[in-house]
C-alpha cells in the first residue's frame, strides 16, 4: 500500500482487464463534516474508452453519499469529457458533463471541491464549473452526516463511458496512466468548530466566480440532467429550480 501526503505525487497505472488500480484515504476524511480539497492531475493518458475517477469523496453502504469528478475516455482526437455527479442517501443521477478548455494530458491542473452545508462547488484551476445547492427545504437529500473517504481510481467503464458504450477499450494501448500531486485538504470534523474556516459559511459565489461559472456553462457544458426532458418527461428534479 502506498500512502500520499500533502504535496506528494503518486501515479496510477491500469494494465489489463484483470487489474484495476486505485488509491484511497486510510481513515475517513469527513465525519459528518465538510472539506475543501485540491488535487493536481497530470498526464491523463486514456488512449481508449475507459474512465478515470478523481478525486471523489464517498461513504459506504446502500444510502451512501458521493461527490464525483470523472474523466471519460475518448477516441483519438476527440476531446476528453469531464463528468460530475452527486449522490445523497444512495441516490445519484445528477450528472453534468463538460469539455475542458485545455488538454488535460499535457500538464498538471487543479481540480477542487468545496463542500459546506450550503453548497458543493466543483472548480478547475480556480474556475467554478458546477454548483450543487443544498435543497433540503425542497425535500432533496443533501450529502452530510456520513464518514467519507477520498477515492481515486482507473477503471473499465466501456459499457457506458464512450458514446454510450458503443466504443470499447483497446487494450493494446495499455498501460493507461494518471498522475496525482500536490494534494491538499482542509476538513473539519463533527467534534470541532467548523465556523472558524472561511469557506464553511460561504452561501453564494462572488460576482467574479458567478461570471466564470456562466462562461463555462455557455461554452463547455455538453450535458445537464436538469435540461434532459426525455429523461424527465414528468418534470425535472426539485433541485433543478436552484
Amino acid at each position: 500500500m502506498t500512502s500520499i501526503s500533502h504535496g506528494e505525487m503518486i501515479r496510477l497505472r491500469y494494465l489489463t482487464m484483470a487489474n484495476a488500480c486505485s488509491l484511497l484515504s486510510i481513515s475517513p476524511q469527513v465525519q459528518g463534516s465538510n472539506p475543501r480539497m485540491n488535487i493536481y492531475l497530470a498526464r491523463l493518458i486514456c488512449k481508449s474508452s475507459w474512465c478515470l475517477v478523481t478525486p471523489p469523496l464517498s461513504s459506504q453502504g446502500d444510502k451512501h453519499n458521493e461527490i464525483d469528478f470523472e474523466f471519460l475516455g475518448n477516441l483519438s482526437g476527440d476531446p476528453y469529457i469531464m463528468h460530475t455527479n452527486v449522490f445523497s442517501q444512495g441516490k445519484g443521477g445528477r450528472e453534468q458533463q463538460f469539455y475542458l478548455w485545455f488538454d488535460p494530458t499535457a500538464d498538471f491542473h487543479t481540480y477542487s471541491l468545496l463542500w459546506n452545508p450550503q453548497q458543493i462547488m466543483f472548480s478547475v484551476d480556480g474556475t467554478p464549473v458546477r454548483v450543487f445547492k443544498n435543497s433540503e427545504d425542497l425535500g432533496v437529500a443533501y450529502p452530510k452526516n456520513q464518514a467519507m473517504r477520498i477515492y481515486s481510481s482507473l477503471w473499465n467503464a466501456d459499457n457506458w463511458a464512450t458514446r454510450g458504450g458503443a466504443v470499447k477499450i483497446d487494450w493494446s494501448k495499455s498501460p493507461f496512466e494518471a498522475s496525482y500531486g500536490n494534494f491538499k485538504a482542509e476538513t473539519c470534523s463533527a467534534s470541532s468548530d467548523c465556523s472558524v474556516n472561511s469557506w464553511y459559511g460561504a452561501e453564494a459565489l462572488e460576482s467574479s466566480e458567478q461570471q466564470k461559472l456562466e462562461w463555462v456553462r455557455e461554452n463547455y457544458m455538453i450535458y445537464n440532467y436538469c435540461s434532459d426532458s426525455k429523461r424527465f418527461p414528468q418534470g425535472f428534479p426539485a433541485e433543478c429550480t436552484r
